[in-house]
């Protein structure tokens, strides 16, 4: 729970909020009716972390918070102290302090401004870790390293480069995301100093072509190993536009006509010229950006036109919509 909110804070309606708060109250030797509770200074939230690898008990962990009631900000709250369990149900950490947000809410009765999503937070440094995984790294045998980009090019890379560099075979790529190093077989019985010749390495990387798009936010990202093949584009709008216009009217004197507001309304519709860009055959990602430019397409625009051209087959890289 997150207090000293200024009138932000989760409303009376917010019912585990006010239950939340009186257990508080309560185990501190408080008791009080959770009807009697005004909770406008107070929000529940979820609070999550990540436990990083090799984490041991002392070790700091940055917390993020997000509301989970009616509250309209989180800014200059505290957050109590808070547990931290795992999948397990154990408690792994410990969080509590002061929460950072990165926007703000203000205003009422209907004219209000927001910046940025004021109900989820971050504490850096706000947990601490209190019970350490049941992990022995220097009992790992063999010792697999795992590709976070599944690459058989690059996997071949890595075996290649570690076998090189203690003299004889020592590692296979068991496939395109795994690599199994016999760690008895390199001579160096500690495996953490075993795994510091091996991080320091060279190895070329065999990147995956990628476009991302985000059809909720209108963002698009290429990357320039991202080729076309020979497409034509076509694109075209059509628009649909009503108005109303408000005419006042006015009865003849000394009539028993009354005065009415009535509503005109117009309707256009428009239909926008067919506009084309042509790609040629290995084209880059700068000239399709720069012909969608001149074509005048949004970011929608151009998320619907990238899903058309990899349809067609001429996108030479995975589009993964997020």
């Amino acid at each position: 729970m997150i207090v000293g909110l200024n009138g932000t804070g989760d409303k009376q309606q917010t019912v585990f909020a006010i239950q939340t708060l009186a257990g508080i109250l309560q185990r501190m030797g408080v008791q009080i009716p959770a009807g009697a509770v005004r909770v406008k200074n107070v929000a529940s939230v979820f609070v999550t972390a990540n436990l990083a690898p090799f984490a041991r008990p002392g070790a700091q962990l940055d917390v993020t918070v997000s509301s989970i009631g009616d509250a309209k900000s989180l800014e200059g709250g505290l957050l109590l102290l808070t547990a931290l369990y795992g999948a397990d149900g154990q408690v792994y950490a410990a969080a509590q302090g002061p929460v950072a947000v990165g926007g703000y809410s203000a205003g009422g009765a209907g004219n209000t401004k927001q910046v940025n999503h004021p109900t989820v937070g971050r504490i850096p440094a706000g947990g601490r870790v209190e019970r350490a995984l049941a992990f022995s790294f220097d009992r790992l045998a063999p010792l697999n390293l795992l590709l976070r980009e599944p690459d058989f090019s690059t996997a071949g890379e890595i075996s290649a480069a570690i076998n090189t560099a203690f003299g004889h075979e020592v590692a296979i790529a068991r496939d395109g995301g795994r690599v199994e190093v016999n760690a008895a077989g390199t001579g160096i019985p500690n495996l953490t100093n075993m795994m510091a010749k091996i991080e320091n390495l060279a190895v070329t990387v065999h990147r995956r072509a990628r476009v991302v798009v985000n059809e909720r936010t209108g963002t698009v990202v290429m990357g320039q190993d991202v080729r076309l093949g020979a497409v034509s584009i076509l694109h075209g709008g059509f628009s649909v536009q009503i108005t109303t216009e408000i005419e006042v009217s006015q009865p003849e004197p000394l009539s028993q006509g009354k005065t009415a507001i009535v509503g005109q309304q117009d309707l256009q519709a428009k239909e926008l010229p067919v506009r084309r860009v042509e790609i040629t055959e290995g084209a880059k990602v700068e000239q399709l950006v720069n012909g969608l430019q001149s074509m005048g397409a949004t970011a929608r625009d151009v998320i619907s036109i990238l899903q058309a051209i990899k349809a067609a087959g001429a996108l030479d890289a995975d589009l993964e919509v997020i």
